[in-house]
């Protein structure tokens, strides 16, 4: 297994990691003044089995398609094709247009829409995975960086089991961050409670564009895979 496969998959799931649902509601909830340990670990666990089951579900499919394609080299060239347009695609989420578009069709602001759900969700642990669900599923529309793993995972020269493993592993990294900070918030309590709204404050404000540098990533790591895979360079 190549180190670059290793690195590729840290760098999408850390990527991953700072969405709205594995990271900015975390945050919120970490920003209550009473600290529900048992709801955090609810929809934290319920955003990372949704991931990882449909993570199986697409590398079952995308075997069986691969089994079709073995041993050709178009595989390679879409996945470049792929790559590229993501990347060009990413300037059309630049966050100014993004806003102007919003602005002529009288949209929301998303965050607010956001905040009103982990309002209404906080009754019960019950509606805690119903946001995790929604959240999770709402980021299925978007969630590039890991279908770019389940595709690279798919198209490594692995076994099986190992491929689940590194699926479990970029779960674990993918929600890795939101556990750190909960680590921190039950250690320090209140005084943690200014940096975390300087975190809240600065995803809220670049959530527009969010999606256009994510697409730009991808799209790089796509290209650069299918560039070496094709043997294009040297």
């Amino acid at each position: 297994m190549e180190w670059t496969l290793l690195v590729a998959l840290a760098a999408l799931a850390l990527v991953d990691s700072t969405s709205v649902g594995t990271l900015l509601i975390p945050v919120w909830m970490l920003l209550e003044p009473e600290l529900r340990v048992r709801r955090f670990f609810v929809y934290l666990g319920t955003v990372a089995g949704f991931y990882f089951v449909v993570g199986l579900v697409l590398m079952a499919g995308a075997g069986s398609v691969r089994g079709l394609l073995d041993g050709s080299r178009v595989v390679g060239w879409v996945q470049l094709v792929l790559g590229v347009g993501l990347f060009l695609l990413s300037f059309w989420f630049e966050p100014k247009r993004v806003r102007r578009r919003r602005a002529r069709r009288g949209g929301s602001d998303p965050v607010v829409r956001w905040r009103a759900r982990l309002s209404t969700a906080e009754g019960s642990p019950r509606a805690m995975v119903g946001l995790a669900v929604v959240a999770a599923g709402v980021e299925v529309l978007s969630m590039v960086p890991y279908l770019a793993a389940v595709g690279l995972l798919t198209a490594a020269e692995i076994a099986v089991p190992l491929r689940v493993a590194l699926l479990t592993a970029y779960v674990v990294v993918m929600v890795l961050p939101a556990l750190l900070l909960l680590g921190v918030r039950t250690a320090l309590g209140s005084r943690i409670e200014r940096p975390l709204q300087l975190v809240s404050a600065w995803m809220s404000r670049h959530l527009d564009g969010a999606l256009g540098w994510v697409l730009a990533i991808i799209g790089v790591l796509l290209a650069r895979d299918a560039v070496l895979r094709l043997d294009l360079i040297g």
